[in-house]
């Protein structure tokens, strides 16, 4: 029933005669701009409740508010969210969700419970933030498809400072290993990826900083660990000097784990250092869920799909049947020569000369390298390809190995780079 009818034209209807000429309701509703259903509504509820309950408009307000969470649940979530904060875990709304799941609750969608903690108080808004839609980040499409490794120093109460070393799978987050050390040095370094390797498999590459413990290449060097990688089929990679986020995963993850340990305090010995680590592991793979990876826990998201393996060697096409590709060269490489060094490229061993890199074929089935434009075939588009090249030469090497074409540089590199013949 409309609430728009004045409470003088709900009193005109209500004491309306009985006995009325043909039509003149009709009239009465027209020029009152009502219709003739609200006519004989409102006399019907006269005619039940009374001249009083009809002449005043009822409330078309639901009954019960849709949607709105009811105060015990906001109250549990609240409650719950200190709980999580005290024991030093993530409190946002993926993790009080997942909590209230696992305690038979149902809960509110992310939004909501967002929404709620923030009218009660326990968190601020941000609205200067970027939205995480305007996020761009590399994530390795496969498990196993490239590890990285990173070292902590945490201080203890004791006074003493020690090294937690942590592998972590770069698509699904999960923590592969753990170790405390007494430093950032290349025997924990070998020994915290031998575990690694030892549960889950070797990757197919693997990230590191510029640390001498770990990747000494950019030195002209080999470390303990980068040949130890090698004898397992590993490619190590390492990200560019003074550009941290590229181990950003395990620079987030680092912060996660200091909450933690903080939130445990005093921790006066390696020991206990050691046990809440390995606690702070379980609970990260196995129970908290991981915003980053659509909810799942990194245990969930490693299990979920096929494993990575190391890259195979090339297979070397029949003589004389290796595909010829044609390679364009880019107006940057036309206007300043060939660059040093490509991003992700890295010295093939016991090859001088030789580097290797990986990129991702485009929807048209070209891929950009080395300064050039080079068609593959479409048959290739969206797959991830090896590419093999020198100071003359590019080759490219599809997922199965095969050497899908070979093509000449375009553009010669400078005398003072050429690969001695």
């Amino acid at each position: 029933m409309s609430t728009r009818i004045s409470p003088r034209t709900r009193l005109e209807i209500i004491e309306f005669p009985d006995k009325r000429r043909r039509g003149e309701v009709t009239r009465f509703c027209v020029e009152h701009h009502i219709s003739i259903a609200s006519f004989y509504k409102i006399r019907a509820l006269a005619a039940r409740g009374g001249p009083d309950a009809a002449v005043v408009p009822s409330s078309t307000a639901p009954a019960r508010q849709a949607g709105r969470t009811s105060a015990l649940i906001e109250d549990e979530a609240l409650r719950i969210r200190a709980e999580l904060t005290r024991q030093g875990w993530d409190a946002g709304p993926i993790s009080v969700a997942a909590e209230m799941t696992k305690r038979g609750l149902t809960p509110p969608s992310r939004a909501t419970l967002a929404r709620i903690f923030t009218r009660r108080g326990v968190v601020t808004p941000q609205p200067a933030k970027k939205p995480r839609a305007a996020w761009q980040r590399f994530v390795y499409p496969d498990p196993n498809g490239c590890w990285q490794l990173d070292g902590m120093d945490y201080k203890l109460d004791s006074g003493i400072s020690r090294c937690v070393l942590q592998v972590e799978d770069d698509n699904s987050r999960k923590i592969m290993a753990s170790l405390v050390a007494v430093s950032e040095n290349a025997n924990a370094a070998v020994t915290v990826v031998a575990e690694a390797i030892r549960r889950h498999g070797a990757p197919a590459k693997f990230l590191t900083d510029n640390g001498a413990a770990f990747n000494q290449s950019r030195r002209g060097s080999e470390s303990r660990l980068e040949r130890f990688l090698k004898q397992q089929g590993v490619t190590p990679i390492t990200g560019r000097p003074s550009h941290p986020t590229t181990q950003g995963k395990n620079e987030r993850l680092h912060q996660t784990l200091t909450k933690f340990l903080d939130a445990h305090r005093p921790i006066n010995t390696v020991e206990r250092l050691t046990r809440l680590v390995a606690e702070f592991e379980d609970y990260y793979n196995n129970q908290r869920p991981h915003q980053g990876i659509g909810g799942q826990t990194p245990t969930q998201a490693y299990e979920a799909k096929p494993k990575a393996l190391p890259a195979p060697e090339p297979v070397a096409a029949p003589p004389g049947t290796a595909k010829h590709l044609t390679a364009t060269p880019s107006p940057h490489a036309l206007a300043h020569g060939p660059r040093r060094h490509y991003k992700g490229a890295t010295p093939v061993p016991d090859a001088p000369g030789l580097q290797q890199m990986d990129r991702r074929v485009g929807p048209d089935g070209a891929i950009s390298a080395c300064g050039c434009h080079i068609y593959v075939g479409k048959h290739l588009a969206r797959t991830l390809v090896h590419i093999l090249f020198d100071d003359q030469a590019i080759q490219v090497i599809d997922t199965n190995g095969v050497i899908a074409g070979v093509t000449n540089r375009p553009i010669p590199a400078p005398p003072s780079q050429q690969t001695p013949k």
